[in-house]
């Protein structure tokens, strides 16, 4: 894709800029949309929340949580779709076309998307925030490539898509390889080191769950990790399950 293809449609909503973006991906063979909110300041790569749509952080009110940030231009959003349903939640699939699907979604972030938000913003910041499920993409695809982000905001998240908790079953389905491994952060992360760890250790990382939340311990287990490798990052428990979007728009303003 040529940076500044897509076509775009531009309105101010309540003061904020508001662009809707659409073009067919190289590297997912499908028509990718993405939104974005704002004009200036730190570029903010936003995963949507499991098998979810590039609009429903402007539908959940998630967006307007972060209004005053963004109509003063200190951060950026880039809204972008997923493909999980063709890749980790794709049951129908053999796991190993899962994870294939979705490395053809991560070099679509990286090599389409990225591109996108330098194209429109100079801000040299870049943080990739996700909740729930977008919080493991988030995390992911920042611990996985350093070099393109400086902080991580992840919310309600889980870190290992091959562990069973409560109604949440292996991705996997028991299967298992190297590219499971590598990205699942919770595996890779406790085994990195060298130049790769020096990168990682200049990502702030932000995790924040419920006492409650399925994953809380996973949440706890991977703060430890964090700091045993000298990464910085904090990791705040909220009172109850503080899994919905009602509890995200409080959290945003305090961690974006």
């Amino acid at each position: 894709m040529e940076v500044g293809a897509p076509s775009a449609s531009c309105e101010r909503i309540r003061g904020m800029n508001r662009e809707y973006y659409k073009w067919q991906s190289k590297f997912l063979n499908r028509d990718m949309e993405l939104l974005i909110f704002g004009h200036a300041g730190a570029r903010v790569l936003v995963f949507p929340t499991r098998m979810g749509r590039f609009f429903d952080f402007e539908n959940w009110r998630l967006v307007n949580a972060l209004g005053d940030h963004i109509r003063n231009g200190w951060v950026q959003l880039f809204c972008v779709d997923s493909v999980d349903d063709e890749s980790w939640y794709n049951t129908w699939a053999h796991p190993r076309g899962r994870v294939e699907r979705h490395l053809s979604y991560e070099r679509y972030i990286i090599e389409e998307v990225l591109p996108l938000t330098r194209y429109k913003n100079s801000d040299m910041s870049m943080i990739a925030l996700g909740c729930s499920f977008g919080a493991f993409h988030a995390m992911n695809i920042a611990l996985r490539h350093p070099g393109h982000f400086g902080r991580v905001i992840s919310l309600s998240g889980r870190y290992d898509v091959t562990m069973e908790v409560d109604d949440f079953r292996n991705l996997m389905n028991g299967y298992y390889d190297e590219d499971v491994y590598l990205n699942n952060p919770s595996h890779f992360l406790p085994n990195v080191g060298g130049t790769y760890l020096d990168q990682l250790k200049e990502i702030e990382v932000t995790m924040a769950v419920g006492e409650h939340d399925p994953f809380v311990h996973n949440n706890h287990e991977f703060s430890e990790v964090l700091g045993h490798k000298g990464i910085p990052h904090r990791l705040d428990i909220w009172p109850g399950r503080a899994h919905r979007a009602r509890f995200w728009r409080q959290m945003l303003p305090h961690y974006i």
